[in-house]
C-alpha cells in the first residue's frame, strides 16, 4: 500500500516552492517568466496562495516530471 499525503487545498508560497522542490525565488522566476505580463502584477497581490492545480501548471511550465512516481 502506498501512504499517501493529506490533500492541501492551498498553499502558500513557501509550501508551493517546497511541493515542486524548487527555492521560492525559482518559484517567483517561473511566475514572472509565464504568468505575470508585469513585474508589478506580482506586487499588486498582497498574499499569494496556490491550488493544487496551480503546482501542476508550473511543473509543466518548468518541464518538470507531473507524476508522483518520477519525483525524487
Amino acid at each position: 500500500m502506498l501512504a499517501t499525503r493529506p490533500t492541501k487545498s492551498q498553499f502558500s508560497e513557501t509550501e508551493a516552492a517546497e511541493e515542486l522542490g524548487i527555492s521560492v525565488e525559482r518559484l517567483r522566476t517561473l511566475i514572472r517568466n509565464h504568468v505575470v505580463e508585469k513585474d508589478e502584477d506580482l506586487t499588486n497581490v498582497p498574499v499569494t496562495t496556490f491550488q493544487p492545480s496551480d503546482l501542476l501548471i508550473l511543473r509543466l511550465l518548468a518541464g518538470m516530471p507531473t507524476d508522483p512516481r518520477q519525483m525524487g
